[in-house]
């Protein structure tokens, strides 16, 4: 693996650090505050290509590989995690989905508005009683004609009170217990509807809501691939929204060790800056180390993604270690800004309320640690 960067890559690094730096971080609380969809956030991305950048030119996106999509979320994140969250659900979850197992007829219906960030994107698998085991899920779908009828719930969809598009996981009946089969529902449709907004622990500016659909009519043409394949595009999507999950946690941790040395080199006690102290040092010296190896393990996973080899033990990895060293250094920040960190109108405690997420979704530490040990145990 080439540890160097190219120049293109390194463009991109530098386009996503000069958005976040000059867009993101002087509103990144407010909108943590608000609880509201970062609107204004998404259209910057629409209009610099972040919402279409690993989708081909032929479908309105950019064409850019996994690594440079994870290399722009870490710089997003490290300024909003809530706005590279968003992204992760409208171009992974969704619009990536779409373009790795849809009809060419159905890409060319659905990605060029979602590249182009005139629709915003969601993914819809999570329900009340099937969280880590999607297998459970009871949302059905009932062949009548040229459609299907949907009924049933999601829970916790990120994006979910703003999305025109959604990629919704239902079992059909006759198929069971293999029949989970993929759906794109629209806004609009008879049927879908909207329910509440969740008030979150952290990432509160990417919005999670409930979704109902109750004799929801889908035409057999938004049906994704065949019936009966959903498990598989569900699980091999969310390999892929793994590597940005890292990436997002990577970029929390990396304000987090910046905003500490700042902080630490600044702050004087006892007639020194408290960086000169060994215990507050040497966590400093442990956060860089532990966030250089995980940024290691998402290029690695981003990149054998990139060369269509197998990559889901990897991107386990890099969610596992990347989201667990995220809350375990957001931790190390409080307690190095002390009561500074504490209090709201600093940041740490944004970062580690953000940092948690990362080892819940798109799969919890648990569920990361069982897939890694099935890969090695064989």
């Amino acid at each position: 693996m080439d540890l160097d960067l190219s120049k293109e890559k390194k463009d991109i690094q530098r386009a996503a650090r000069d958005f976040a730096n000059k867009e993101l971080v002087p509103i990144a609380d407010e909108l943590d505050q608000a609880e509201e969809f970062a609107w204004n956030n998404f259209k910057w991305m629409a209009k610099l290509g972040f919402t279409g950048m690993i989708l081909p030119p032929e479908y309105g996106g950019s064409g850019f590989d996994e690594l440079s999509l994870a290399l722009a979320i870490e710089e997003i994140a490290k300024a909003c995690a809530s706005t590279a969250d968003i992204l992760d659900a409208h171009l992974v979850l969704c619009a990536g989905l779409i373009y790795h197992w849809a009809s060419d007829e159905q890409r060319q219906r659905f990605l060029p508005p979602l590249a182009r960030g005139e629709k915003v994107g969601s993914f819809a698998v999570t329900e009340p009683d099937a969280g880590s085991d999607i297998g459970a899920i009871k949302t059905e779908a009932l062949r009548d004609g040229d459609s299907y009828i949907l009924n049933g719930q999601k829970t916790f969809i990120t994006n979910g009170d703003v999305c025109d598009t959604v990629v919704v996981f239902a079992s059909i009946p006759d198929l069971a217990p293999r029949g989970m089969t993929a759906f794109v529902v629209e806004q609009g449709m008879a049927g879908f509807s909207k329910g509440k907004k969740f008030n979150k622990l952290g990432m509160r500016a990417a919005t999670n809501a409930e979704l109902f659909f109750e004799d929801c009519r889908v035409p057999v043409a938004n049906r994704i691939s065949e019936e009966g394949k959903g498990m598989k595009i569900a699980l091999a999507t969310l390999d892929r929204g793994r590597i940005g999950i890292a990436a997002q946690a990577v970029g929390i941790a990396q304000a987090v060790l910046e905003d500490s040395t700042e902080y630490a080199k600044k702050r004087v006690q006892f007639g020194t800056p408290i960086a000169q102290n060994q215990a507050i040092a040497w966590k400093l010296a442990d956060m860089a180390t532990e966030l250089e190896a995980a940024r290691l393990l998402v290029y690695k996973a981003a990149c054998l993604a990139d060369k269509g080899e197998p990559f889901s033990k990897n991107a386990a990895m890099a969610k596992l270690y990347a989201s667990e060293l995220a809350m375990k250094a957001a931790t190390w920040g409080i307690q190095i800004f002390g009561g500074y960190g504490y209090m709201m109108e600093y940041p740490m405690q944004r970062y580690f309320r953000d940092a948690k997420l990362t080892e819940i979704y798109e799969g919890t530490s648990e569920v990361q640690r069982m897939v890694i040990s099935r890969a090695v145990i064989g």
